[in-house]
């Protein structure tokens, strides 16, 4: 790593430890090849061989250098459930540090002294309260140390009653249903709006069959007969004057509105017409139609 010849230091063989690497005399020709290391670091521990080369020979020494590491980053931790009766472990564990690492736990609330119950393993940090009760709620330090120093953390802990078990279940179940019939509304309302809008779809394409077909003009023709018989047939001979039949030329015939071989055939009446001499009515013509469909 470093090495003293004609009058000349070279230090460059070994990357880690240039520039912090030197001669402790500066001129080495004297005998004395001490060195020193600046800025030490763990990486730095190894073992080192040191040689003297002078005619008309050579000799050697080597040496073991380790670099301790004081504690640092120390972590406290709780481990189990903090219920009166249950047993409780507070955890202490240093990310550095040289070993043997040593831990220590104190109470620093209340009472300086740990519980009765308590079990101390030094070499992981765990202190176990077995058995806790309420008594053992306050604030714990833990104290990491080695030979060349120490780190320290602290946590609280809180004793409590136990839970109540079966509350939880009865309202995790509560809450379970109410979460499923909430889902299944939602579902209900979904497919109730499905099935309307399918239904308005189908609707809206479909042909509707119900629908009577518009009246033909035949059909007015025979409704404008009609009414006229019936207008013709309650006049008495005090308005018949001044009245003006309407020619039968006039009233609309079925053989405009029907194609050859549509014209239907009537069969003759087996009503036997009424007297009307007796009924004090005047007697009226009225229009009937003939097999070929002319009016007579």
């Amino acid at each position: 790593i470093i090495m003293y010849a004609v009058d000349r230091i070279y230090n460059h063989y070994y990357a880690a430890l240039t520039g912090r690497m030197q001669f402790t005399n500066p001129d080495p020709r004297s005998g004395d090849a001490s060195l020193d290391i600046q800025n030490l670091k763990a990486a730095d521990t190894g073992t080192y061989q040191c040689k003297v080369k002078k005619a008309p020979g050579v000799q050697s020494k080597k040496i073991q250098l380790t670099v301790l590491v004081k504690p640092a980053r120390t972590k406290c931790s709780i481990g189990g459930s903090q219920e009166i009766g249950k047993d409780v472990t507070l955890k202490c564990v240093s990310q550095e540090g040289s070993p043997l690492l040593s831990y220590d736990w104190r109470r620093v609330s209340g009472s300086q002294d740990l519980p009765a119950t308590s079990m101390l393993n030094k070499n992981t940090g765990e202190l176990l309260l077995k058995n806790a009760s309420q008594e053992y709620s306050g604030v714990y330090s833990c104290v990491a140390s080695n030979r060349v120093g120490t780190d320290e953390c602290s946590i609280e802990l809180h004793v409590t009653p136990p839970v109540n078990t079966a509350g939880i279940i009865v309202g995790a179940i509560i809450g379970t249903l109410l979460g499923l019939s909430v889902l299944t509304f939602l579902i209900c309302c979904w497919c109730k709006k499905h099935r309307e809008k399918k239904y308005e779809k189908e609707v809206h394409h479909d042909i509707r069959e119900d629908v009577p077909p518009p009246k033909s003009r035949s059909s007015t023709a025979r409704s404008y007969i009609g009414s006229n018989r019936s207008s013709l047939g309650s006049m008495s001979p005090s308005n018949m004057e001044g009245y003006t039949k309407t020619p039968y030329s006039q009233v609309p015939s079925e053989d405009f509105e029907r194609t050859p071989g549509q014209n239907p055939t009537f069969a003759p009446s087996k009503v036997a017409a009424p007297n009307l001499s007796r009924m004090g009515a005047v007697p009226v013509m009225i229009p009937a139609q003939s097999k070929d469909g002319s009016i007579v």
